[in-house]
């Protein structure tokens, strides 16, 4: 069997904890951040985990994270 290619766009952007969940940054960090609250801002600095209905798709682009 040929070994299956990660998908380098998902590599740069997911990392696979020791337990086994994907980690993500938030997304609305670029631009137009002074019509954002100081919270709002203050939360997407902090890394989060994708959703269980997206565990599948992104751990097929990622096959040996």
């Amino acid at each position: 069997m040929p070994k299956i290619k990660t998908n380098r766009g998902a590599a740069k952007r997911f990392k696979k904890t020791a337990s086994g969940k994907i980690k993500k940054n938030r997304a609305g960090r670029r631009h137009i951040l002074t019509s954002k609250p100081t919270g709002r801002k203050r939360s997407m600095r902090k890394a989060t985990y994708i959703s269980k209905a997206d565990t599948a798709s992104i751990s097929r682009l990622l096959p040996y994270a």
